[in-house]
């Protein structure tokens, strides 16, 4: 009977953390660049398999582990959490500074505030007061001159320029007159990437990040949304509420059964 109760107890967390993620990707739906992020959810017995070779443990210590009994084995558990990098749809803005990323492979380098270097898809940048190309929040978007300047690799638009180009490589004309080129950045591995909040990736090793001087990848004037469907993410979350429902459903039945068990044991008891 406990069994059930435990199964049914670790299913409902499972659902709560995907309409987690469902409802953050729903709330991103008019992010530019945001991309969804889901889940891969999977009993605790086909997780232990898949990772037992890996564990940094003796085989006497992994037959030890058997001890996991058939309560724990069928727990549904959350696997794996991972984001999807594939394009959202282009809108023409005809913003100069609206610079489209079309490659899923490819990112912008931002600096944030306290000097932190990260990625972003988001390519509506701006200037800000002192002429910097930012995002919108006030990261300074650097330059391909990064790793060789750190300290100055910001894009500085001069005051008063009339026209601004950028072409599918990243490089920026000023009034007929070269000024810089983006940092188009590639990981080496994408899943090395993580969620940092403002619409940005953080990725432990800069080393990893590679500069493609010949991307072929930024359309100037144009936006990219995100790649959230609101038809696939509603349907997830219905789904994900009647799992939780039915999830309760078992819970409820096994705390009957318990109490009953409980109240004939007591009053069994002389």
């Amino acid at each position: 009977m406990q069994n059930g109760y435990y199964q049914a107890t670790g299913g409902m967390v499972t659902q709560f953390n995907k309409l987690d993620v469902i409802t953050n990707n729903l709330a991103n739906i008019n992010t530019s660049g945001y991309k969804r992020d889901d889940v891969v959810i999977a009993d605790f017995k086909r997780i232990f398999k898949e990772t037992q070779d890996e564990l940094p443990i003796e085989n006497h210590t992994r037959d030890a582990s058997r001890f996991v009994n058939t309560t724990i084995d069928g727990i549904p558990q959350v696997s794996q959490e991972y984001t999807d990098f594939s394009l959202g749809s282009l809108k023409a803005t005809n913003n100069p500074l609206d610079l489209a990323m079309t490659r899923e492979d490819a990112f912008y380098l931002v600096q944030t505030k306290d000097g932190e270097v990260r990625l972003t898809k988001d390519g509506n940048f701006q200037l800000d007061d002192e002429g910097y190309l930012v995002n919108k929040q006030g990261y300074k978007v650097l330059s391909s001159d990064y790793f060789n300047n750190p300290q100055n690799a910001g894009i500085r638009i001069p005051n008063g320029a009339v026209q601004i180009s950028v072409d599918k490589n990243g490089s920026i004309e000023v009034d007929g007159a070269q000024n810089a080129r983006l940092f188009v950045a590639q990981v080496d591995d994408i899943r090395a990437l993580q969620k940092d909040g403002d619409n940005v990736y953080k990725i432990d090793d800069l080393t990893r990040i590679r500069d493609l001087k010949n991307s072929n990848a930024i359309r100037q004037g144009f936006s990219q949304g995100s790649n959230v469907n609101p038809v696939t993410e509603m349907i997830g979350l219905i789904e994900a509420n009647r799992m939780v429902e039915m999830y309760q459903k078992v819970m409820t039945a096994h705390m009957d059964d318990l109490n009953q068990e409980a109240i004939n044991k007591l009053a069994a008891v002389k």
